[in-house]
């Protein structure tokens, strides 16, 4: 698409915030409207506590590494893990370039474990490890077997628990904790101080339309219910689990065929400052065999405003809204004709995750809890609670062969002129919203992306940029010292 005259951003996440720093420096003229419901920015799915915080690089999570027959696919780790590298070299640009200012720096250094049990799972991590550390983004992985090696880096997991036990870990001492809320919240207090930007919180997007105007907004105050209609030449739209409405409002036909299943989420916090004291890392298990990758259970350290938590879980739950502070009736007002047969179909093709739902919605406090003490043999029902974390709405989408598929990563649908944008999807999502806005960018406007005014400019914010980090490892060295030195890792 040529330039744009007007951009608005629907929803103040960490996707929005992004695009929005992007924006700015890529069409520094351009008026810029960013709209949010709540009354305040990353409060949604970007907030500390409603997602794991954990900065997503592929060095624990084993649901990005799946048995293909006999071996280990690792190529979603190697995209996830080099996508992270490049935003904290984004965040790096940021903070070096005085862009953004806080008391506590948003990302904090967590080692990250990966924790099995079992012959075959262990078999099934040496095989992920002996993939991995080929190459120089995991180089500096650690695979351990002997119980006491283990226990004195991870002593609530180890205490109490028979030397019987076959297991195994890897470790990432490189791993890193992120309030996704703090940075999300950093970038717009830097937005709001750049001319042509004005955001607004309190304001519900309720309609768009495609004109020979270009794309008409309609926006409602929440307090006031006054309506006001804006002209956009492009719209993006970061608006989490409430992006699927919006995206059938537009009538975009790329937007046909999508829906959405919503999952609610729970933590185990920890109450108790010395058993937190104790543990200083994210080590992240296995899924039990026929459930989700959302399943995944791990053991977390938090570091939020300079203070350290402690939390298990997730836990999963049902719920029809599509928004942590969103309606009941989310769920049921999203289904169309064109996405019925495909929810239908991903339904019937999901049933062990219904399955997984209502065991985890039916189950009581001491289930819950039973499943921390194989973490954590020691655990005292007293030192948790239960905390309520954040709302994912996970993609349903058309598929010639199945009818529908339930998807569990992030996708972007964009109008043929590149004039709207709409984000679907969940995780790994905060961690690589870097990369993700960059392909929004090219895929909105490829002519400007292609040009050398872009490309210099995302250079300077991006190192790497327009060049691999999977097997550079004198580049991914440089980067990673840069990354280091500014952010204080």
């Amino acid at each position: 698409m040529q330039k744009p005259k007007t951009i608005v951003l629907i929803g103040a996440g960490i996707m929005s915030a992004t695009l929005g720093v992007f924006l700015k420096h890529l069409l520094p003229d351009t008026p810029i409207h960013i709209f949010e419901r709540l009354d305040r920015v990353g409060a949604e799915s970007s907030d500390a506590w409603n997602n794991a915080g954990t900065g997503h690089a592929a060095y624990c999570e084993l649901n990005y590494t799946p048995m293909r027959d006999a071996s280990v696919d690792i190529s979603k780790a190697l995209h996830i893990s080099e996508a992270f590298e490049i935003s904290k070299q984004f965040w790096t640009y940021l903070v070096k370039n005085d862009l953004v200012n806080m008391d506590h720096l948003f990302i904090n250094d967590v080692p990250h474990w990966s924790f099995v049990m079992g012959e075959q799972n262990v078999d099934f991590l040496k095989k992920r490890y002996d993939a991995m550390v080929q190459y120089p983004l995991f180089s500096e992985m650690i695979f351990e077997t002997d119980h006491e090696a283990i226990k004195e880096q991870l002593p609530l997991m180890m205490n109490g628990r028979p030397k019987s036990d076959v297991l195994s870990t890897t470790k990432m001492e490189l791993g890193t904790d992120v309030n996704f809320g703090a940075i999300t919240r950093a970038m717009f207090a830097y937005l709001e101080s750049c001319d042509d930007v004005d955001l607004q919180c309190g304001q519900e997007v309720t309609d768009l339309k495609n004109t020979y105007e270009g794309w008409l907004v309609e926006v409602k105050d929440m307090e006031s219910g006054f309506q006001e209609t804006y002209v956009a030449d492009y719209v993006f739209i970061g608006a989490g689990g409430g992006s699927i409405p919006l995206l059938e409002k537009s009538d975009l036909d790329e937007g046909k065929g999508y829906g959405g299943f919503p999952v609610s989420g729970q933590w185990l916090r920890c109450t108790n400052p010395e058993i937190v004291r104790q543990h200083e890392a994210k080590v992240y298990g296995k899924a039990a065999k026929g459930n989700p990758p959302m399943s995944v259970p791990h053991l977390d350290t938090r570091r939020m405003n300079g203070k350290r938590s402690l939390l298990f879980g997730p836990y999963a739950g049902f719920s029809t809204r599509f928004l942590k502070e969103g309606s009941l009736f989310d769920l049921p007002f999203s289904i169309e004709m064109h996405n019925i047969w495909p929810m239908l179909a991903a339904g019937v093709h999901n049933l062990e995750l219904t399955k997984y739902l209502i065991n985890q919605v039916t189950q009581s406090p001491e289930e819950r809890f039973a499943m921390l003490q194989v973490y954590y043999p020691e655990a005292k029902f007293e030192d948790w609670e239960l905390l309520i974390a954040g709302q994912r709405v996970q993609i349903i989408k058309k598929d010639k062969s199945e009818g529908g598929v339930l998807k569990f990563g992030t996708e972007v649908v964009t109008a043929p002129n590149g004039s709207l944008a709409a984000l679907l999807g969940a995780s790994p999502g905060a961690s690589t919203a870097v990369s993700i806005m960059l392909d929004t960018l090219k895929a909105s406007f490829p002519d400007m992306y292609a040009s050398s005014e872009w490309q210099q400019k995302i250079k300077q914010m991006i190192p790497s940029f327009g060049e691999s980090l999977k097997k550079d490892a004198e580049l991914l060295s440089k980067v990673r010292s840069s990354s280091k030195e500014v952010l204080q890792l």
